[in-house]
């Protein structure tokens, strides 16, 4: 039932001309281009772990894209676009270096709802505003889940999630193909919370972050059941392709 609901809700998209705002209905709108070396050969995109709940996002086109960009984590090079979820010290920053051309805050310093779709060559970023626990008025929206297409992929970062999702925020997410998302368990939400946000967005791949230690981790796979394959990823990079995409499958990458 939820799976035809989400297909009418597409084609309800498609008829009224919003699926491209939309996105992910059910490929990113951006065009194949060649994959030069930069990538292994038949990778659309490349996600590298960098640790806590930062991702270097690397796509075809030579265009990357470092998540929940902060002091601590930062990645060996000078990333394109750069995303910080939520206001806490570990997942933003006031010192982006130079040669960063979009800086994406998933708040708004003025209050209120950020709102940010910007498209680099073939990535297209852009988010969808979520409550963060304890602020109230103007700073309740104070997290974002950002979304990252790129050729016929699309991952999905949660950030700092504090609730289950509404219809009109799986809407605008979209179909996601990977999704990262943050098990603690305590500062976000709890882990059985977390999977309900799985089971509600339904990618084909999932991606652990924002643990602390090898329990908390187990926990959450422990949850994820017999549903999900597990695969524990020896390397924090990983190519994804959507003809090599598994499906259901929980991907634990390495990291700091």
């Amino acid at each position: 039932m939820v799976l035809l609901a989400r297909i009418a809700f597409a084609l309800t998209l498609l008829a009224s001309g919003m699926a491209q705002a939309a996105g992910c209905f059910p490929v990113a709108g951006l065009m194949l281009r060649p994959i030069p070396a930069a990538l292994p050969t038949g990778a659309t995109i490349q996600l590298t772990f960098l640790g806590h709940s930062s991702f270097l996002i690397e796509t075809a086109d030579g265009v990357t894209a470092v998540t929940d960009y902060n002091d601590y984590v930062r990645a060996p090079l000078t990333p394109t676009i750069v995303t910080m979820n939520n206001a806490h010290d570990t997942h933003y920053s006031n010192n982006v270096e130079p040669g960063v051309e979009h800086i994406l805050r998933g708040w708004s310093p003025d209050g209120g709802a950020a709102e940010h779709d910007v498209t680099v060559r073939d990535l297209r970023v852009r988010n969808v505003p979520t409550a963060v626990r304890g602020r109230v008025g103007d700073q309740a929206l104070g997290n974002s889940i950002f979304v990252f297409e790129t050729a016929d992929l699309c991952v999905a970062h949660l950030g700092h999630l504090h609730h289950t999702l509404l219809d009109t925020q799986l809407g605008e997410i979209g179909q996601i193909d990977v999704l990262l998302v943050p098990v603690d368990g305590v500062y976000t939400m709890s882990q059985e919370e977390m999977v309900q946000v799985i089971d509600q967005i339904a990618p084909a791949v999932v991606i652990p972050m924002h643990y602390f230690g090898a329990e908390r981790l187990g926990r959450f796979l422990g949850l994820m059941g017999e549903r999900w394959r597990v695969e524990m990823a020896t390397s924090a990079v990983l190519p994804l392709s959507r003809a090599t995409l598994p499906w259901r499958t929980v991907i634990v990458l390495p990291g700091r």
